[in-house]
Order: C-alpha cells, then structure tokens, then sequence
C-alpha cells in the first residue's frame, strides 16, 4: 500500500492507497476539496467539521439518485430485453408494438444504463 500525502481545503492528510489505484484516489480528493470549498466559499459555514459532515451528506445524497436511477435504468432495460426476447410469432400488445431497438430513447436508455454500470456498449 502506498501512501499519498492530499490536500483537503488546504489541509494536509497521509493517506494510504492500494498500488494502482492513485489516479482514482485523487480525483476522490478533488471531489471532496471542491465540495467542501464550495460549502465554504457561501460564508454560511465556518466550522471543517460541519462543513464536511455537509459535504458528505451532499455526497450521500448524490450518491442515492445514482443508485435510483441506475435500478430504474436495469428495470426499464430488463423489460426491453424480455419484451424483445419474446417470439415474433406471438402478437404483440401495445406497449410491445412500439418497442424497436432502433428507437432513439431505448437506444439512449441502454447507453445510461452501460455508463452507470461501468459495462462496454453492447450493440442491439
């Protein structure tokens, strides 16, 4: 494990990270100085500690949307797949009879959902 020194609102930190995985802790840092500073620069907070508890709280918060809409974009997606799984044969209701992959929102649909699973595009 190696160990970076960071700045958070011009404090100092020693903080260990895994080999490899730098890059990404200090983007984490960066997040968290710009939305502390950010808290900080309204001059309605003074104190570090409450503007991290805000800053985390904020975070949290962003984090929660993520996850609804990510469970929301894997739902709408699941639904796709299994409406489009269905045999051709078999006649199709209305909510069946518009489903084309093609579709511009289903295709912007799938790429959401890729982006916010971390998976590659797959092609429809």
């Amino acid at each position: 494990m190696k160990q970076l020194e960071v700045h958070i609102m011009q404090q100092s930190y020693m903080l260990g990270c895994p080999e490899g995985q730098e890059e990404r802790l200090m983007a984490a840092v960066k997040h968290v100085d710009e939305a502390m500073c950010g808290i900080r620069d309204t001059g309605k907070i003074r104190g570090r500690e409450r503007i991290a508890v805000l800053a985390a709280l904020n975070m949290a918060f962003d984090l929660l949307d993520l996850k609804t809409q990510n469970t929301e974009l894997s739902q709408e997606a699941e639904q796709a797949r299994n409406q489009a799984a269905q045999p051709e044969h078999a006649e199709p209701t209305s909510s069946q009879a518009s489903l084309d992959w093609e579709e511009p929102r289903l295709q912007s649909i799938m790429q959401r959902l890729d982006a916010a699973t971390g998976q590659p595009a797959q092609a429809a």
